[in-house]
């Protein structure tokens, strides 16, 4: 069974997307062992309570300085034995020791197509600001591997969504989640559950 921890900042509708698909299963030989917020006030703590899941708010600002809470971060991980770290709208940035002892196991879902809108800032609504701005016709998301970069790990799943042409934010956003995140973030997991996917050279090849 595949032990799962979720980081997340904000509401956690992704992680209620992994939550249902695991309760639904179309997710299989997977659990959500904890739910980790940097935000203690995040809505997302309080799904993972209705769900039976440990939530766990760690805050930066609980540390002396920055080096403390990553410390802190690391064995709440490490010591869970967690095989799958989530990123799900979580808004702290990684540290590389996390990152290097979580390689190919360790994800995160992106609100477009990457490469496109993505990189350092680029979160949220200001991802789909970007799309409207530069009047593309498809948007989407993307799930990658996490690496030391910023969007810059492999791509292991992306789903299209068309762009209207009465647009706004807040709209686009919406869709994308509905029509994409959903979808494809559970999707990911399952395939990593069963043994799916690999790495080589920086590229994903998923088993039929």
């Amino acid at each position: 069974m595949l032990k799962v921890a979720v980081l997340v900042s904000g509401g956690g509708t992704n992680l209620q997307a992994v939550i249902d698909a695991i309760e639904e299963g179309r997710i299989s030989n997977a659990r959500i062992d904890v739910v980790i917020s940097n935000n203690k006030k995040a809505y997302a703590l309080e799904r993972a309570k209705k769900h039976g899941i440990e939530a766990v708010g760690l805050s930066p600002k609980d540390f002396e300085n920055r080096d403390l809470f990553n410390e802190a971060l690391y064995q709440e991980l490490v010591s869970r034995e967690i095989d799958l770290v989530v990123l799900a709208g979580c808004l702290v940035v990684i540290p590389d020791k996390i990152i290097r002892k979580f390689e190919n196991r360790m994800i995160n879902i992106h609100p477009s197509l990457i490469p496109s809108f993505c990189g350092k800032g680029c979160y949220g609504l200001k991802v789909h600001e970007q799309a409207l701005l530069r009047g593309v016709k498809i948007s989407g998301a993307t799930v990658h591997f996490v690496d030391e970069g910023t969007d810059t790990g492999p791509i292991i799943m992306q789903k299209a969504v068309e762009v209207k042409e009465d647009d706004l934010p807040e709209t686009l956003q919406r869709r994308i989640m509905e029509q994409a995140e959903w979808v494809i973030l559970p999707e990911v997991i399952n395939l990593i559950a069963e043994g799916r996917v690999t790495v080589s050279e920086g590229h994903v090849k998923i088993e039929n």
